[in-house]
């Protein structure tokens, strides 16, 4: 089975009408990530879905406008961005959460954790996961977004600033400075 890229999936369903398999395949290849990011911003999974589907209803709505010479992840991603804020500023309150997500699963953990640790390293992971969340959680958001966006979802930095609509040189910053104080706080603990 032929594997697409996201632009000829796009392709394929603007052009082809009513190619519903490829716009399916957007929809699967995109839906967890998005879903992900949003939680993120929101730290609501009731509101992340709602979001989330809004996200994918205004992709279908500007799919004709997607500019074919951009990356599309970085586009939806960014429809994902404005319609989370537009959600917290109608909300006037801007929450975000700490790295698990609605079963109490901690998805940062989960890479960290060696497939098969022993026994006396478990406590010793555990330990170093907490210290590292709570670290995490007293980051500034924007620098807690930057490393999520890079470590979670491994966007490159260019990928981020079009994401958030930052200069790179301002990512590379923000990811520079977040890594130095997470380092200085993981000192101090």
């Amino acid at each position: 089975m032929k594997t697409y890229t996201d632009e000829q999936l796009v392709t394929n369903y603007l052009k082809v009408k009513g190619d519903e398999k490829s716009f399916e395949i957007l929809i699967k290849r995109y839906l967890k990530p998005i879903y992900s990011f949003v939680y993120r911003y929101v730290g609501s999974g009731e509101e992340a879905e709602d979001i989330t589907q809004e996200v994918f209803v205004k992709m279908w709505r500007n799919l004709k406008r997607f500019n074919k010479n951009k990356s599309f992840k970085t586009w939806i991603f960014q429809i994902a961005k404005n319609t989370s804020l537009d959600f917290l500023k109608k909300k006037k309150v801007i929450p975000f959460s700490d790295f698990e997500n609605e079963e109490g699963e901690n998805k940062l953990i989960e890479t960290l954790v060696d497939p098969g640790p022993l026994p006396d390293e478990i406590f010793e992971i555990v330990d170093i996961a907490e210290k590292l969340n709570a670290a995490i959680n007293q980051l500034a958001p924007q620098y807690r977004l930057v490393l999520f966006l890079r470590y979670n979802d491994h966007f490159t930095f260019r990928e981020i600033a079009e994401i958030l609509g930052e200069s790179i040189d301002t990512i590379k910053t923000r990811h520079r400075r977040g890594i130095a104080i997470l380092r200085k706080l993981l000192k101090e603990k």
